[in-house]
């Protein structure tokens, strides 16, 4: 079995960018991705727009082109896919981690399919694939959501939005205009600061005038086949009529995965350990790479400011073994 220099799990933007510098310094190199490239970005809301500007979304180098101030979904998607095929990246698809395992100094990796040896491995496996889970009565029925994708489905139905951060006031405001009847419960005080500033003057003038209702400082207690039922800020219960939940209530890294790999995990927040110059985990040659290394605080790292990973793990690793050439 050949022995790869680097094995990346995770075939987001980071991950793809951590495969370009290993092909770039000449290192055998293998991807591994349990959906299709940038599966997190294909599984966004199909007209959702980035808060950057293209430019920062850029990597490598290469130009992002897009016709809008904000780039969309479908102008990312054509980005990075675009860039794997022109770099001709090796990339397994459809192929899932199970485990991560590792004898002396070589990383042994167990997938759906096959098995891998591998020197140094990176997980750049973002949070997309798990919800937060609002734990209760009801939350497995199939009127409940936790992916958005497109207003249509909702027409003339009674929705409740649960959550007040750019998801979540996304899917209310396009349902909203589709003749859904949008109520909003949202656990704070106010929509998130978070929310992209050409969209919160929207949502708060809509909930200002009633066309959405909003109930600030509630949350959910239970979803019923034909209602849901969420307590107020004066802790009275309320249970209407209801078709449909969509729960944007965020989303976590797999921790489990990261637990099972040896990564530490530490605070609330469970964030992983790592070195904030090499990401490298308290598993020597075990590295990390964007969004993943914020634990719970998922609103830590972007594509923006995670790009450099990849070129200085990458420097880490030929260091390491230049070094090792040299004893």
């Amino acid at each position: 079995m050949e022995i790869l220099d680097i094995l990346i799990i995770g075939a987001g933007p980071i991950g793809l960018n951590c495969a370009i510098e290993a092909q770039k310094n000449n290192l055998s190199y293998l991807i591994i991705e349990k959906g299709t490239i940038v599966n997190s970005l294909y599984n966004y809301p199909l007209y959702m727009r980035f808060f950057s500007t293209a430019e920062k979304l850029e990597i490598d180098g290469i130009p992002f082109i897009s016709t809008a101030p904000k780039p969309g979904r479908q102008e990312a998607l054509e980005y990075y896919q675009g860039i794997a095929r022109q770099k001709n990246l090796n990339i397994h698809l459809y192929e899932k981690v199970m485990n991560v395992s590792k004898n002396n100094e070589i990383f042994e990796i167990e997938t759906t399919k096959s098995r891998y040896q591998a020197k140094n491995i990176v997980i750049a496996t973002g949070f997309y694939d798990i919800p937060n889970l609002m734990n209760i009565p009801g939350e497995d029925l199939p009127k409940v959501k936790h992916y958005y994708t497109e207003p249509y489905p909702y027409a003339r139905q009674k929705v409740v939005v649960v959550g007040s951060s750019n998801s979540a006031v996304d899917a209310a405001l396009e349902t909203y205009r589709k003749g859904a009847e949008v109520t909003m419960i949202i656990r704070h005080s106010e929509i998130s600061k978070s929310v992209k500033y050409w969209v919160k003057p929207d949502i708060e003038n809509r909930i200002a005038e009633g066309s959405i209702k909003a109930y600030f400082n509630s949350e959910m207690i239970e979803i019923k086949e034909n209602s849901a039922v969420f307590k107020d800020e004066n802790h009275q219960i309320h249970e209407i009529e209801n078709d449909f939940v969509l729960a944007m209530t965020g989303y976590l890294p797999d921790f489990d995965f990261l637990k099972k790999s040896g990564i530490e995990l530490n605070g609330d927040c469970l964030n992983p350990f790592y070195n904030s110059e090499t990401m490298e985990t308290n598993i020597s040659n075990l590295y990390l790479a964007g969004v993943v290394c914020g634990g719970k605080d998922t609103h830590l790292w972007f594509i923006e400011n995670s790009r450099i990973h990849a070129e200085m793990i990458i420097s880490n690793v030929i260091s390491k073994m230049i070094r090792n050439e040299n004893i």
